[in-house]
């Protein structure tokens, strides 16, 4: 028993090892050197290590989208804004409705971040504009 229990404990931590975390955002570079001004995820978790998973959304500099592609429209729950960079999203198609300005650094949690007073930006961002200088 002892050891099955050991066993299912070394699967669990393989299992916890292998799951996604955020890049750091000096390390947003695409194979060849080009810059990436931003990264943005379709999954989180509560535990911070493990954030930053599922589809990822890869947003070069400049990039400007009113419209969200359909596979990511108000799935985004993690993001990462590269060195020198700035990503603005808003939470409704068109770029209308609330919008917010994420500087460089990793947000693995979008659900901790205000969207007017009830909201928050977990699973709605519709719209962004990524700039680097």
């Amino acid at each position: 028993m002892k050891a099955l229990l050991s066993l299912l404990l070394l699967l669990q931590l393989l299992f916890a090892m292998s799951q996604a975390q955020c890049p750091a955002p000096a390390d947003l570079k695409n194979p060849n050197g080009t810059r990436i001004c931003s990264q943005m995820y379709t999954d989180d978790s509560p535990y911070y290590d493990l954030c930053c998973a599922g589809s990822v959304l890869v947003v070069p500099a400049g990039e400007d989208q009113p419209y969200m592609p359909t596979a990511f429209n108000n799935k985004i729950s993690s993001l990462v804004v590269a060195t020198r960079c700035e990503l603005t999203v808003w939470y409704k198609k068109g770029k209308t409705g609330s919008t917010r300005k994420f500087k460089t650094g990793a947000y693995p949690r979008l659900q901790e971040y205000k969207r007017g007073l009830f909201g928050n930006w977990n699973d709605a961002i519709s719209a962004y504009y990524c700039k680097c200088t």
